[in-house]
C-alpha cells in the first residue's frame, strides 16, 4: 500500500525520473507502481471520488496526504 504523505518538489521529480526510468527499460507495472508515490492532486481526488466513488480510490492505493490536508480524513466518507 502507498504510504500517504506529502512531498517537495524536489522529491516528485526524483519519483518522476525513477519512474521514467522503469518506462524506458519496459517496465510498465513497476512505473505505475512508482508514481503512487505521488500525492494525487485535491481536484482531481474529487473528480474520481465523484464519477468512480470513494472505494476506487481507498483501493488504488493512492496518496491522499494533500486531499486530507486539505478536506480533513473523512472526505471520502462524507458527501
Amino acid at each position: 500500500m502507498t504510504q500517504n504523505r506529502m512531498m517537495t518538489t524536489e522529491e516528485r521529480l526524483d519519483v518522476l525520473m525513477e519512474a521514467d526510468k522503469y518506462l524506458k527499460a519496459g517496465n510498465k507495472a513497476e512505473a505505475v507502481r512508482i508514481t503512487l508515490q505521488l500525492p494525487m492532486p485535491v481536484y482531481f481526488a474529487q473528480f474520481l471520488k465523484e464519477f468512480l466513488g470513494a472505494d476506487f480510490l481507498l483501493k488504488g492505493g493512492y496518496n491522499l496526504a494533500e486531499v486530507e490536508a486539505e478536506l480533513g480524513p473523512d472526505w471520502l466518507t462524507s458527501r
